[in-house]
């Protein structure tokens, strides 16, 4: 058992959320794997230091699935996504462990190749620019719900395809997953059952339509449903639940990061002016290596996903039992000064830029490469079109969505000059 740390910072608290890295900071300095109790009830490991960090992401004896946690809390939904099991969605790839997640991982990772993903530049501008078209000439705007939050839904629907006419539905149920504690009791759970029926629904009818050779750029619910794999075809529910995953972790990580992203730039301005004169220059180099640099700076994704100790062992000298939950900070890791020169300054420019911001290892974010072009997409699409972007709001007064993963603001008001018809 780990011996107490007097001085602890107070964790997972409102006044955290808005800030946590100063916390982040003690924990890696003086508890750099430290046991805690979150704010569900369940007790875990936080690891906080860069090179235990990527170990532990890369560690095969601490598994993804939720059964080998030595208590029912994932029954209980206090681990995962809330309503996941009841709505038997838990066959994705946040959840298993080879060979199933080699498996799957596989079948699905074609839609994400460089050039799958570079085919698809032209409808994320597309969508973008139409975003920013419905609120130039007001302004000012909230780039969260009017921008971030609207873009990668419909991205990732016309890449699962999803018909148009149904998007907003998608709309509607994403938003709710995303308030997490902001919207009604259970509202999660009730939205994640309504898309698991549309999913179920939607597949049926591709499959009853689907031709018998695959067209070019083929949608990623119908590749799901063709794919097998050594004569193995998936099951519904695996397909249901990938077409979920990649749902949900496709669209919560590009919102924070094109608003976390808009906000570092926004509050520094130095940063902001010399990546804007970059790209009026016509150079894309600043802008790529800007992008990394937002995702270690202040990425999207807190805390990687739940893994559980499948049997005794040690991460950064302190021994972990069997059953134990295991949670990698991120954030924390990303602002090691052991691993990153200044860390808590923030440089476009940065070259040696090895973050974990989409993890690391088998459980590297499949969709890291959309995000990407999402992020760069948007960030300079709304730099370029809306040179004057500047804040509505004190700092101070900004808040964050409370939840444990995820690292997002609930708004981000702005104004700039109305553009003109």
């Amino acid at each position: 058992m780990q011996r107490e740390v007097p001085g602890v910072p107070e964790l997972f608290s409102w006044e955290f959320a808005t800030d946590p890295y100063p916390a982040y900071a003690w924990l890696r300095e003086h508890a750099p794997v430290h046991r805690t109790k979150l704010p569900s009830g369940v007790e875990a490991w936080l690891v906080t230091r860069y090179a235990d960090a990527k170990q532990t992401l890369a560690d095969n004896r601490l598994s993804k699935n939720p059964a080998h946690h030595h208590e029912p809390a994932h029954a209980k939904g206090k681990t995962g996504i809330p309503g996941e099991r009841k709505a038997e969605l838990m066959t994705h790839l946040l959840n298993i462990d080879p060979p199933d997640h080699t498996r799957l991982r596989r079948l699905v990772s074609k839609a994400f190749t460089p050039r799958r993903v570079a085919e698809f530049e032209q409808r994320v501008q597309e969508l973008t620019d139409g975003l920013i078209d419905g609120f130039a000439e007001q302004g000012s705007a909230d780039l969260i719900h009017e921008f971030a939050f609207p873009l990668p839904i419909y991205a990732i629907c016309d890449l699962l395809g999803v018909p148009r006419e149904d998007q907003d539905d998608f709309r509607d149920w994403a938003g709710m997953m995303i308030r997490h504690q902001g919207g009604p009791r259970g509202g999660v759970a009730r939205s994640v059952k309504r898309m698991r029926g549309y999913l179920a629904d939607l597949i049926h009818r591709k499959r009853e339509v689907l031709p018998a050779e695959p067209t070019p750029g083929e949608d990623l619910i119908s590749g799901l449903i063709r794919a097998s794999d050594h004569g193995e075809h998936l099951t519904e529910n695996e397909a249901a639940a990938m077409a979920f995953i990649l749902l949900f972790a496709g669209f919560e990580t590009t919102v924070n990061l094109i608003g976390n992203g808009t906000y570092a730039l926004l509050t520094h301005p130095e940063q902001r002016t010399r990546l804007q004169a970059s790209l009026a220059a016509g150079e894309r180099g600043l802008l790529e290596t800007g992008v990394e640099e937002l995702l270690r700076f202040d990425g999207p994704v807190e805390l990687a996903t739940w893994r559980f100790a499948t049997q005794p062992l040690t991460i950064g000298g302190q021994h972990i039992e069997a059953g134990d939950p295991v949670l990698v900070v991120l954030a924390a890791a990303d602002r090691d000064p052991e691993r990153f020169a200044d860390p808590d300054v923030l440089d476009l420019a940065r070259r040696d830029n090895q973050h974990l911001g989409y993890g690391h290892g088998i459980h590297y974010c499949l969709g890291a490469p959309l995000a990407r072009l999402e992020g760069q997409t948007a960030l300079a699409t709304l730099l370029t079109r809306l040179p004057d972007l500047r804040l509505a709001a004190d700092p101070a007064e900004l808040r964050w969505r409370g939840g444990l993963i995820m690292r997002g603001l609930r708004t981000l008001p702005v104004e700039f000059t109305p553009a003109s018809r």
